[in-house]
């Protein structure tokens, strides 16, 4: 049976770091499993963990007003669930929910922003990879926008 640490250290998000680093946040980390149709995350909600997908899918939606909740990307293996957890006020932006059975590793935001806070090294690495996950996030709306109002001839 594989370590947190070891599981880190796979997941696209974290592959790069020194096993060091690895080893340090692996103390804020533990298996979860969600079944289809289990919600993951509230919108609105304390920001209290995050989610490193191993397997399966998760869909992430907004809620708006007489629409109920709008799907706005899904989430599969080495994606992240849960990006509102270094800002405060430490609450989700967005709702998820298991689309299939879902294993990933559950972060303590609490104990990882701290270990970020202790140890310079790590949250400057910790920051950087989520600096990349939210552009990369950014741009890909940025495509479905193009594709939902670009390019409408008429």
């Amino acid at each position: 049976m594989k370590s947190i640490r070891d599981l880190l250290g796979e997941h696209l998000l974290f592959r790069d770091f020194h096993p060091d680093l690895l080893e340090l946040m692996a103390g804020c980390g533990h298996n979860v499993h969600f079944e289809a149709g289990e919600q993951i995350l509230t919108e609105g909600a304390p920001a209290s963990e995050f989610y490193l997908i191993r397997s399966g899918k998760a869909s992430v939606g907004v809620t708006v007003p007489n629409r109920g909740t709008v799907l706005i990307e899904t989430l599969g293996p080495d994606e992240v669930i849960g990006v509102s957890w270094p800002f405060p006020p430490y609450r989700w932006e967005f709702s998820s929910t298991a689309i299939d059975p879902t294993s990933a590793i559950a972060m303590d935001a609490e104990c990882l922003r701290s270990k970020c806070d202790q140890e310079p090294v790590l949250g400057y690495q910790v920051f950087k990879s989520f600096a990349r996950l939210m552009r990369d996030r950014l741009q890909a709306t940025r495509l479905q926008l193009l594709d939902l109002y670009g390019n409408h001839a008429g």
